[in-house]
């Protein structure tokens, strides 16, 4: 799979963790930056590069990492056509594809080691979405929602 990676500086440890896992997995990653964690840098610039990528078509799916998730979930989540949440526990991370989805995972760089956050991408890779009628009528009202609210 064809995989957008990018963090700020509190999730870059991370995010070049999870750059070389997935590479050792099969995956192709771009990476979006940053280059380093000590140069400050804001999750908001990381969560665009992110949404641009997979807008634009060069990426399937997105992980992005910054010290809790919260914000680069919340900035994520401000370009349309964008699914971004964050997962802490592997249910959520196959989850929100299958049922909702999903097309970027937020994971914070302080909250959870290297170990899980292989797990954590390794369960948002994985997941197909859900063809069930029941998902496909909520994420049509999710659409709505979006569409509605355009500027």
């Amino acid at each position: 799979m064809k995989i957008a990676l990018s963090s700020d500086h509190a999730g870059y440890p991370l995010k070049q963790h999870l750059l070389a896992y997935l590479r050792t997995e099969g995956h192709e990653v771009i990476d979006l930056g940053v280059d380093s964690a000590d140069v400050p840098s804001d999750y908001p610039d990381a969560a665009e590069a992110i949404a641009s990528a997979l807008i634009e078509g060069r990426a399937e799916r997105g992980i992005l990492t910054c010290g809790s998730g919260v914000g680069a979930s919340i900035a994520a989540n401000k370009v349309p056509g964008i699914y971004a949440a964050v997962c802490h526990d592997t249910y959520s991370a196959h989850q929100g594809v299958e049922h909702d989805r999903m097309n970027v995972l937020c994971v914070g760089a302080r909250v959870v080691g290297p170990a899980l956050a292989e797990e954590l991408a390794d369960a948002f890779l994985r997941a197909q979405i859900s063809d069930e009628e029941r998902h496909a009528r909520r994420f049509g009202k999710l659409q709505a929602i979006e569409q509605r609210h355009r500027a």
